[in-house]
């Protein structure tokens, strides 16, 4: 494979022609470069609310505690490069485009990320044919695969809810669980004409996101065990299935701040739980900050350089 030409063996409904990647000088790097610009604004917003201090504090030093930090970060983008891996044959550069793709859908505004994945395939590898459909297939079966792992969830938590002070909230979780359900139903009913995939492309990115719902859920229950080792486990099943119906919200930026909100308030009197969910979304924040400042940066280098 030459620097300037990108070959790649036609899959599926999907087919390659190598092109000139400098064709279009002028283009390249405009979006990402100005996605970079309003991620340092956002990163510089998110991070003034946060009192540091109490975080540092609270911060665990286990070895092990910090491995399933990282792997749980990166099961996402994983498990994305393996699907598009699987449908385009993509190679290790795709990584970090799927992690600021992670990013820009919990820092800035949920889809975003796809957007700016769209915008990288196009640039970087150049279809015949549009990768929109293949993008599109893989947002939507994430979200039909978290909808019915968030109804599982639920379902088996039902029984624990009592556990917690939501009788304010009855009202919010029954439109929750109503827009799941809906959802859920109508992209089953559109299947024919909404996905664009193969039946067999489509099994395997749908089980690709149960498992990586379902590792993420492992994961986070694992860590919260580390950090408070006494707690019952059930309250671990309350708050994973409390964090996947929040996840569930469309356009809703930093997810995980969110929830640890809505979890402080629900927990009431668990000072340290309370504690733990503001630890855990400080730190998610901070490795998105951190992460998506040293791509910002780069980008920013790279624009200068060309100029």
């Amino acid at each position: 494979m030459s620097d300037q030409t990108l070959v790649l063996a036609p899959t599926g409904p999907f087919a390659f022609e190598p092109q000139d990647r400098n064709a279009r000088p002028a283009s390249r790097g405009v979006l990402g470069t100005l996605l970079s610009l309003i991620f340092v604004g956002a990163a510089v917003y998110q991070v003034s609310g946060l009192d540091l201090g109490t975080i540092l504090a609270l911060v665990p030093t286990s070895p092990l505690f910090w491995g399933l930090f990282a792997v749980s970060y990166l099961i996402g983008p994983a498990s994305d490069w393996f699907i598009f891996q699987r449908l385009w044959g993509i190679g290790a550069s795709a990584f970090g485009a799927l992690v600021r793709k992670l990013i820009y859908n919990e820092l800035l505004v949920g889809y975003l990320g796809e957007v700016y994945f769209y915008g990288w395939a196009r640039q970087n590898l150049r279809f015949v044919t549009t990768p929109f459909g293949a993008v599109k297939d893989v947002a939507v079966l994430s979200a039909i695969a978290g909808n019915v792992t968030t109804l599982i969830f639920l379902a088996v938590a039902s029984l624990l809810v009592r556990l917690l002070p939501l009788h304010d909230n009855v009202t919010a979780i029954g439109w929750s669980l109503a827009f799941l359900i809906g959802t859920s139903l109508a992209v089953m009913l559109l299947r024919r004409s909404l996905f664009s995939l193969e039946r067999r492309e489509l099994r395997m990115v749908f089980a690709v996101h149960l498992f990586r719902i379902l590792a993420t859920a492992l994961f986070s229950a694992a860590l919260w065990h580390l950090v408070l080792p006494h707690v019952e486990l059930g309250w671990w099943l309350i708050l994973v299935t409390l964090r996947l119906l929040i996840s569930r919200l469309p356009f809703v930026p930093n997810k995980d701040v969110v929830f640890a909100g809505i979890a402080v308030h629900a927990l009431g009197g668990e000072v340290e739980m309370s504690a733990l969910m503001a630890l855990m979304a400080g730190l998610t924040l901070a490795a998105h900050v951190l992460v998506g400042l040293s791509f910002a940066l780069a980008d920013l280098l790279s624009k200068a350089k060309m100029q």
